[in-house]
């Protein structure tokens, strides 16, 4: 399987500083426990996985941390808006 992956600092105006999240776009979901591997492999504070909802202009995310699933994560929503709207679209 190959995905694409990106590692993004949010509030930073250089790399190598700010808050990093992985972040990881899908066309569908994964099954949880490999996005849960691929948490543990980043082994970054939170990782990112968005799906396109019903159009290319609405998406779900899900957050890992290496030890599980979280309800949300503001810097890695934020680095993968971002993502979407510099480097994607």
């Amino acid at each position: 399987m190959k995905l694409k992956m990106w590692q993004v600092d949010a509030f930073a105006p250089k790399v190598l500083e700010g808050n990093p999240a992985a972040i990881v776009p899908l066309e569908a979901w994964l099954d949880a426990p490999l996005m849960q591997r691929i948490a543990n492999e980043n082994n970054l504070a939170e990782t990112a996985f968005f799906v396109p909802v019903g159009g290319a202009e609405k998406y779900d995310l899900r957050w890992f941390t290496p030890e599980g699933e979280v309800d949300l994560c503001g810097h890695a929503t934020l680095a993968s808006a971002w993502l979407l709207f510099e480097k994607l679209e």
